[in-house]
């Protein structure tokens, strides 16, 4: 589906909160399958797992265990699903992938320390290409290795810099419909764009709190409208840019009690006291959002990490013809003069 040549961007309203302590702890990562379902990846000490989860904010169970063994997860990463529902997971502090069907059942695992072909220093961000291969960031390595799904090495690009094409401890990475990649280049505050050959296309951001500013992006999104989303994790808060790239808006948090939460504190009366007494206002709040996730529905899914939750948001935009919207103007704001 092509592009639209314009939008109307009508607004980007919160919708709701998942999960809650004890059952999505320290949430670094989702994917998205059918029927609403989602699996939630948990990064905790002596408690990593998938959590099978749906919209309805309904707890499914758990994939995974912490450990050093097969299926389960010492310090994982990443969590991304192909159109089957297999689930390929990164693991940065044991050097591998594993891949699990839906039901949790370890269909493989491969990846080992080191700097050659193939290998991995602290795999973190992983996505799909348009050919089904998974290109993941090889993160204390610099650089960006492209596998097939069942592990084998096709190819690499990117090295340690700040330059164009270069890379400082890189962590998020995904693909856009068209096949170009964009990578969160972490420790140089900043976004790139490649082509699917890994050719440098442009690079955007720059270190700081401001609009388009970045302080440790750790993850990256693009919509089917080309707009890129940028998980700004040092500066707690999500930032959207067009395809441009040009700034559009960022989103703090809007937390509400998930329906799952609800249930659980209309049981526990100490909660309860405790909340009552509580300033409410910064519990609405970001906390170090990892991950930020875009549905073909235009739902936008926020990792809120220190908070133990996932923040939904819904984008409401009209695609617009070249008849419905004007030429560039020379100064881009609301009020022309």
């Amino acid at each position: 589906m092509a592009r639209p040549y314009g939008l109307l961007r009508a607004g980007f309203p919160y919708v709701k909160t998942l999960g809650m302590r004890r059952i999505t702890n320290f949430p670094i990562d989702i994917a998205l399958g059918n029927e609403d379902r989602i699996y939630i990846l948990c990064r905790q000490e002596n408690a990593a797992m998938i959590r099978k989860y749906n919209y309805a904010d309904e707890d499914l169970g758990s994939i995974g265990s912490w450990g050093t063994d097969e299926g389960q997860f010492q310090w994982p990463v990443t969590l991304i699903a192909d159109g089957d529902e297999n689930l390929f997971v990164s693991d940065e502090a044991l050097n591998r992938i594993t891949q699990f069907d839906r039901e949790g059942e370890v269909l493989s695992t491969w990846g080992e320390k080191g700097s050659l072909d193939g290998q991995f220093d602290r795999p973190a961000g992983m996505t799909f290409d348009l050919d089904g291969n998974i290109l993941i960031v090889d993160s204390m390595n610099h650089r960006v290795q492209k596998f097939t799904s069942d592990g084998k090495y096709l190819d690499k690009w990117g090295s340690r810099g700040s330059s164009d094409g270069k890379f400082e401890s890189p962590w998020g990475i995904t693909v856009d419909e068209i096949g170009d990649v964009y990578v969160a280049d972490w420790g140089n505050d900043r976004i790139q764009k490649f082509s699917s050959d890994g050719e440098f296309i442009f690079a955007f951001g720059s270190s700081g709190n401001g609009d388009g500013q970045f302080n440790r992006p750790t993850d990256v999104a693009v919509d089917l409208d080309g707009d890129i989303y940028v998980a700004d994790w040092g500066n707690d808060r999500i930032q959207l840019f067009n395809s441009e790239p040009r700034f559009v808006q960022k989103f703090l948090g809007e937390a509400t009690l998930s329906k799952i939460a609800r249930e659980y504190m209309l049981t526990n009366a100490s909660p309860n006291r405790i909340r009552d007494m509580a300033n409410l206002e910064p519990q609405r709040a970001l906390r170090r959002p990892k991950s930020v996730v875009i549905g073909d529905d235009g739902r936008m899914y926020v990792t809120d990490t220190d908070s133990y939750r996932v923040q939904v948001y819904q984008k409401e935009v009209i695609p617009l013809d070249a008849t419905q919207i004007a030429p560039p103007m020379r100064s881009p704001t609301l009020h022309q003069e």
